[in-house]
């Protein structure tokens, strides 16, 4: 059966607001630390961040491969975007790779997760780029969506410690800030597509994306609520109850999660600026002007 031609998949023109300012905040965070100074004891939140910062080093360097391979003919405000979420991208590895120190500062063994990264990246090399960016769009909704959440809901990180806490709200700030770069030039690099096409594809990719995130990290935050001794139907009902009912981020994303599904869906369809403005002014010595 045909697609649908008459309908609208996608729209002409992105959302992406115009006056829209992607900003680079140099902040560095949990340097001359010691293995006493962690998560104040909630085993399940810290287990869960650990799984997520143990991936972003090298799914962050792929994210910033997969969207520069298709900047070629980009506008010039999408090219700068572009440069702008590359340099975000670059700093927020840098902390991450101190953040999982301070993990292995507290005793925990992350290596496997790295290496479980390591070994899913080797598999998209040779095929086409642009499935990259298809999962890296789909990647990128998940950490939008986190990152809103975080922002919006203090129960996430009520029990962190204070410079963890920052950590994560300076990468959520700027995940919110470049949500729909890889968007955008998803929309680029496929405008000699088909609407149905465009949309198949990424909807698509968003099902098998979502089957592995969370596949993957929940056998990563078992692995390491086993290395605090918490194991079995403690660990698995600990974990699902952080996950869905309280604070419950997996629950409260969900609506997000569907609109992305929606034919003519765009990441800006709900402007959340908002909660940068919360974060900004204890920050504004680290801004730095994007070219």
């Amino acid at each position: 059966m045909n697609a649908p031609a008459q309908i609208s998949l996608e729209r002409s023109s992105a959302p992406t607001p115009a006056d829209l300012t992607i900003t680079v905040r140099d902040e560095r965070f949990n340097r001359e630390t010691t293995p006493r100074r962690w998560w104040a004891g909630e085993p399940f939140g810290t287990a869960w961040h650990n799984a997520l910062s143990a991936t972003f080093p090298r799914g962050e360097a792929f994210f910033i491969e997969a969207v520069k391979a298709h900047r070629a003919g980009a506008g010039p405000k999408l090219d700068a975007e572009i440069r702008a979420f590359v340099k975000q991208e670059i700093n927020h590895t840098r902390e991450h790779i101190a953040f999982n120190k301070l993990a292995e500062n507290a005793g925990y063994d992350i290596k496997a997760i790295d290496k479980r990264v390591e070994e899913m990246l080797a598999l998209t090399k040779g095929r086409p780029e642009i499935l990259n960016l298809a999962a890296t769009m789909a990647l990128e909704h998940y950490t939008a969506m986190m990152a809103h959440e975080f922002l919006a809901n203090p129960r996430h990180f009520a029990a962190a410690d204070a410079e963890v806490r920052d950590m994560w709200r300076w990468h959520a700030v700027e995940e919110i800030e470049h949500k729909g770069v890889a968007f955008d030039t998803w929309n680029h690099a496929t405008r000699d597509w088909s609407k149905w096409r465009r949309w198949k594809v990424r909807s698509l990719m968003m099902l098998i994306v979502t089957g592995r995130f969370f596949k993957n990290r929940w056998e990563d935050s078992m692995n390491l609520l086993a290395q605090d001794g918490i194991t079995g139907w403690k660990a698995r009902w600990g974990l699902f109850r952080y996950l869905v009912v309280s604070p419950g981020v997996v629950r409260r994303i969900f609506p997000a999660w569907l609109a992305y599904f929606r034919p003519g869906f765009h990441p800006w369809d709900h402007d959340d600026r908002e909660l940068i403005g919360l974060y900004e002014g204890d920050f504004a010595d680290a801004l730095l002007p994007t070219e």
